[in-house]
């Protein structure tokens, strides 16, 4: 592996902690079964929007975890005293100890979850059994994102002081199409429900964050060609956030001897929280019990031999 591949990451602590102790007071984990399917929340939000794509998961037969992000789940000022560092660190020390009590770990991530998927695909290698990338998002170029603010406003904030004044507010459709579910997450943030953050995450998202999550994608897309493992890329074909385009991107610069795609649509941004939840979550299933089976056929042949 190249050297900048290791030198984006920190060394994790030298103890051992169980999953249990890693989820945080959101977090969550449902054990039915050997094989281990960790799911990476995206940035700025909670295990709450993997809740149902995970039970659908463990219902075939998995053992599902979901931690908190670094810095999520509690207040703005939390998460704006971490770096992209720490929120991969989170999902890194999670997989370890999953590792440990798993036969196989695969690894899917929602957004800036999905990139955090690929990071730890980079440098864990063959110890992560495979990945689902759920709305991967390289560049915020969704039909809600206007192009003013991709091409000028954006930079004008990051790399200017403007960073530590300025939030980014996400508006209507909240990367979700099915409108019972958008109108539950607007109530909430009319409300202001103190509980807001832990449910739905956070709609503003200060100026310094994306900055991060930009720094999070230049060093997703340095190691793209060292993730060897296999992968189901999964979008939408009407994602408002981050367009098509991102998936094809992932598909043409990953390592990946096995890459399956699975293009959704009548669903937007949140996969797992949108029309399509379900489809989505099966999916994401029947790849991990294809993929484990492999790996497991492989095993028994290399101990007959």
């Amino acid at each position: 592996m190249s050297n900048h591949v290791h030198d984006a990451f920190e060394k994790p602590s030298s103890g051992k902690p169980t999953i249990d102790e890693l989820l945080g007071p959101v977090g969550f984990i449902e054990r039915k079964g050997s094989v281990g399917v960790l799911l990476v929340h995206g940035l700025t939000g909670t295990p709450t929007e993997m809740k149902q794509f995970g039970k659908v998961i463990a219902r075939k037969g998995f053992t599902v975890a979901c931690p908190e992000l670094a810095g999520h789940c509690a207040t703005i000022e939390a998460l704006s005293a971490t770096k992209w560092h720490d929120w991969y660190l989170s999902i890194e020390k999670a997989f370890d100890a999953l590792k440990q009590e798993c036969d196989h770990v695969f690894v899917a991530g929602l957004s800036m979850g999905a990139l955090i998927a690929l990071l730890l695909a980079a440098k864990k290698g063959n110890q992560v059994a495979g990945v689902i990338l759920l709305s991967t998002t390289f560049f915020y170029d969704g039909w809600n994102v206007p192009k003013l603010k991709q091409a000028i406003l954006l930079p004008l904030v990051l790399y200017t002081p403007l960073k530590y004044f300025v939030h980014w507010e996400e508006t209507s459709p909240y990367g979700i199409k099915d409108e019972r579910t958008r109108a539950l997450v607007h109530a909430i943030l009319e409300n202001r429900d103190n509980q807001a953050a832990d449910k739905i995450g956070y709609f503003k998202t200060p100026a310094t964050v994306i900055l991060e999550s930009v720094r999070l994608i230049n060093a997703t897309k340095k190691a793209l060609k060292q993730v060897i493992v296999p992968t189901l890329i999964v979008h939408a074909t009407e994602d408002d956030m981050a367009s098509i385009k991102n998936a094809h991107y992932t598909q043409a610069n990953i390592s990946s001897e096995t890459v399956e795609t699975f293009f959704v649509d009548d669903t937007y941004h949140v996969l797992t929280l949108d029309k399509r939840k379900d489809d989505v979550a099966k999916r994401a299933a029947q790849f991990c019990k294809e993929q484990a089976h492999i790996l497991t056929s492989n095993a028994k042949i290399l101990i007959a031999a």
